[in-house]
């Protein structure tokens, strides 16, 4: 299938590894134009793996999405480099892990801030760019733990439902301008968050990180955790024109770890 996405001007955030690596790569290999940022000197690294491996010009862009100054700057930057912006993935770290009363308001604030404020800043300084576009996309990129609550992360399974909110309104809201907003809810994918999240477990539990993944894929009914990979693969659809008619989609990708009927 083509996915028609040869010479399309993308930015992924949070793209210096894990899940927005992954979907950066998938996107220069189909022929888009991409930038990618990240607060590490990690996303020259990436944009420079991604590059040998496709012959595809990759952006990197040192930022803090936790910063307003920041975001302006990459949305800046991307659009005078490539002279536009046709798909915006919105992607960050997570936030740190832990029960109510382990985390304090700072924390929330802050894990606030970083998943949902970011998303609304780079979604806001995009859209003039986005309603140029003949094929604009937005994607957000929030977490299983929306539809199913995930022991020890109540930052994640508070505020990234904050998230899904604003996506499922915004594909209302900016459908008459022909842009779509959907997000993917990545269960259990194994990246380097995955293996923090094990360490926690494993320091909090006294099991071994083998017994800790063997738990992890217990729950999964496909057996195992999922490849960044495979997560790009259906992002980069999701986005592409070949998707034109799927919009305020919230679509799980986790091997059947949620249950629930809706």
């Amino acid at each position: 299938m083509d996915l028609q996405l040869n010479g399309q001007i993308v930015l992924v955030t949070a793209a210096s590894k894990g899940l927005g690596k992954a979907t950066a790569r998938q996107f220069a290999r189909e022929g888009a134009k991409v930038a990618i940022c990240a607060r590490s000197e990690l996303v020259e690294k990436a944009a420079a793996e991604i590059e040998n491996e496709t012959g595809t010009e990759v952006l990197a862009i040192r930022a803090d999405l936790t910063k307003p100054e920041d975001v302006e700057r990459v949305i800046e930057t991307t659009v005078t480099r490539f002279g536009g912006l046709d798909i915006l993935v919105t992607n960050t770290g997570g936030p740190p892990s832990g029960s109510f009363d382990d985390v304090d308001l700072t924390e929330w604030e802050t894990s606030v801030n970083l998943i949902l404020l970011s998303a609304v800043r780079l979604i806001k300084l995009a859209l003039p760019y986005l309603r140029k576009s003949f094929t604009p996309a937005i994607l957000t990129i929030t977490s299983s733990s929306t539809k199913q609550p995930v022991q020890n992360l109540i930052l994640s399974n508070s505020i990234r439902l904050s998230v899904i909110g604003l996506t499922k309104s915004l594909s209302r809201e900016l459908g008459l301008d022909r842009i779509r907003v959907n997000s993917i809810l990545p269960g259990w994918t194994y990246t380097e968050r995955v293996e923090e999240l094990i360490a926690a477990r494993t320091a909090r539990n006294g099991k071994s990180p083998a017994e800790e993944i063997a738990n992890i894929n217990s729950t999964v009914p496909l057996g195992r955790m999922g490849k960044p990979e495979e997560f790009a693969n259906v992002a980069v659809f999701l986005c592409s024109p070949a998707a034109s008619f799927i919009n305020g989609v919230m679509l799980q990708v986790d091997g059947g770890l949620c249950q629930s009927v809706l």
